[in-house]
């Protein structure tokens, strides 16, 4: 159980360095006139995020989870090119990328990396995320939740993404 929880503990710093780019980003963004949109919804995606990595080792403890090496290594392997997944948008859309949805208006939608394949592939990389997370240890009662309220946060959040999008490439 001690290396799980420490596997969730690299994640969270992971989503740190995230948060640490997001705030760099967003400075340039702002410096552009950016538009800034989905505030509504971002704390909800915060929360299920930390629930998430609040959820997977107190799953793994309280219902005590077996690591099943079927199951887990398959799903290290899922999170590990999530991971991977990720980062590459995020080195994509370099200054682009953010947590928050923010968009410099004028500026042509990226369609390469990733984003060559799919429309948001970091989407992708945070589905795949929440269900291997938990899986890794067996925790899918986490896995499950997660899942279910991640698919309506990401309903919000792709309709509000893609407005602010269409709206900034017309500007």
């Amino acid at each position: 159980m001690i290396w799980y929880a420490l596997l969730v503990a690299a994640v969270a710093v992971e989503r740190v360095g995230e948060l640490v780019v997001a705030r760099r980003n967003e400075r340039w963004s702002r410096a552009r006139r950016a538009i800034v949109a989905g505030d509504g919804h971002y704390p909800a995606m915060v929360a299920l995020h930390v629930g998430l990595l609040v959820g997977c080792p107190l799953e793994v403890w309280l219902g005590g989870r077996p690591f099943l090496p079927g199951l887990g290594w398959p799903m290290l392997a899922v999170l590990v090119g999530a991971q991977a997944l990720r980062w590459w948008c995020i080195g994509t859309l370099g200054p682009r990328w953010n947590t928050r949805v923010i968009v410099v208006p004028g500026l042509p939608l990226v369609a390469r990396g990733p984003y060559r394949l799919l429309r948001h592939p970091n989407y992708v990389a945070v589905v795949a995320e929440g269900v291997a997370l938990p899986l890794v240890h067996t925790a899918w009662v986490t896995a499950v939740a997660f899942t279910v309220l991640n698919a309506a946060v990401l309903t919000v959040r792709i309709r509000c993404e893609n407005q602010a999008l269409a709206a900034a490439v017309a500007t």
